[in-house]
C-alpha cells in the first residue's frame, strides 16, 4: 500500500525513509555511507518485512532526521516524534526533508574547536638568502587521519584544514616588503566540496579551496572548486592557490600552496613554497623567533601554520577521530 494520509504505515514505507531509498535515506546520511555521503554515526534499524513498526521505532527516525536538519541548517516540517500508547499518524513530507538533507549534507551549523598543536617545524628561524640571489622557503605539512572511513566522515560533516602563515622579523632591506606579502596571503582554507558544491560551515561558505581574510597581492591561481574530494588518491600534487607580489621590482615572488591526497585517502599535504626571484638589490630575509607548538602566538620568523577545525557534536557523536598534523621546513 501506498505511504499516504489514512493509510497504514508498512515496513516498507519505513525501511525505505532508513535505508532503502536510493540517495535520499536517513543512514545514507546518518550512518557509514559510502564516498562523500556519510556521517559515521550509529545506524537506525529497518524492521523485518513482516513487523509492525512501532511508536519507537518512529520516533528514532523522527528525531534522527530533527538531528540531521540541525546539523545541516535545514529548515524541516515541523512535526512530533510518536510516543508508545498513542495512535501513529503518516507523517508528511518525510521524503522532502530526506532530499533536502541529503543534499545539504555537507553543510555544518557550528563547528568545534581549532586544532593547535602539531609535530615538527613550522617556523624558519635562521636567515634565508645571500645578497641578491633567488632562494626558496618550503613548508610540507600533512593531515593523517586514522582511516578512510574517519576521513570521510570529517569532511562530511564539515571539517576544515586550513594555513595561516605569518613574518613579522626585521633586520635587512627586503625583510618589510615580505612582512607585507605574507600578510596580504590570509587564511587558505581546504574543505571537503562535499556533493560537488560549496559548503555553508558555521555560516561561511567554503568552495573547495577558498581564501578569506586575505587583500593585495596578484592572485594568479585559487582553485575554487577543489576540495578534498576533487584530488584524485595518489596523483601528483595541485596548485591550489598562488600569489605573486604587485610590488616592482618583486613582481616574480610567489607564494604557492599545493594540495596531494594519498593513495589510501588516509592523508592530506599541503606543501607552501615562498619563493624570492632576487630582483631586488638585496633579497636575504631574516629568520626569528619559533612558533611553537601547541599555538599562542606566531614568533617573528618565517611561519606556516597548518590547523585543522572539526565538524561540532552537537548533533553528531565523534567518529573521524583526532587527526594528525606534521610539519617540516627547508
Amino acid at each position: 500500500m501506498a505511504y499516504s494520509a489514512g493509510g497504514l504505515i508498512e515496513a516498507t514505507d519505513y525501511n525505505s525513509f532508513v535505508s532503502t531509498t536510493a540517495g535520499a535515506n536517513i543512514n545514507n546520511v546518518w550512518s557509514a555511507g559510502s564516498g562523500d555521503s556519510g556521517w559515521g554515526q550509529t545506524a537506525v534499524p529497518t524492521v523485518a518485512a513482516a513487523a509492525t513498526v512501532t511508536a519507537t521505532q518512529w520516533a528514532s527516525l523522527v528525531n534522527t532526521l530533527s538531528s540531521m536538519g540541525a546539523q545541516t541548517s535545514t529548515t524541516l516540517t515541523s512535526r512530533t516524534a510518536p510516543t508508545a500508547g498513542t495512535t501513529i499518524a503518516i507523517l508528511a513530507a518525510i521524503n522532502a526533508d530526506l532530499a533536502a538533507c541529503t543534499t545539504n549534507r555537507g553543510n555544518a551549523a557550528t563547528v568545534g574547536t581549532v586544532s593547535n598543536t602539531w609535530t615538527g617545524a613550522t617556523a624558519k628561524t635562521t636567515a634565508t638568502g645571500s645578497g641578491a640571489a633567488a632562494w626558496t622557503i618550503t613548508w610540507t605539512q600533512t593531515v593523517t587521519f586514522g582511516n578512510a572511513d574517519q576521513a570521510r566522515y570529517f569532511w562530511n560533516a564539515g571539517g576544515r584544514v586550513h594555513l595561516t602563515m605569518r613574518k613579522t622579523s626585521t633586520g635587512t632591506d627586503t625583510d618589510p616588503d615580505w612582512n607585507a606579502f605574507v600578510d596580504q596571503v590570509g587564511t587558505i582554507s581546504i574543505t571537503g566540496r562535499v556533493n560537488s558544491a560549496a559548503q555553508t560551515i558555521a555560516g561561511v561558505s567554503y568552495t573547495g579551496t577558498t581564501r578569506t581574510s586575505g587583500s593585495g597581492g596578484t592572485q594568479t591561481t585559487l582553485a575554487t572548486t577543489t576540495g578534498w574530494y576533487q584530488l584524485t588518491a595518489g596523483a601528483a600534487a595541485t596548485t591550489v592557490f598562488q600569489l605573486t607580489s604587485a610590488t616592482a621590482p618583486y613582481t616574480a615572488d610567489f607564494i604557492r600552496v599545493t594540495a596531494q591526497v594519498n593513495a589510501g585517502r588516509t592523508a592530506l599535504t599541503l606543501v607552501t613554497t615562498w619563493s624570492d626571484s632576487g630582483s631586488g638589490q638585496t633579497s636575504n630575509i631574516s629568520g626569528g623567533t619559533d612558533t611553537a607548538s601547541p599555538f599562542g602566538a606566531f614568533g617573528t620568523a618565517p611561519a606556516v601554520l597548518c590547523r585543522f577545525v572539526p565538524p561540532a557534536t552537537t548533533s553528531l557523536t565523534t567518529t573521524w577521530g583526532t587527526p594528525a598534523v606534521s610539519s617540516s621546513v627547508a
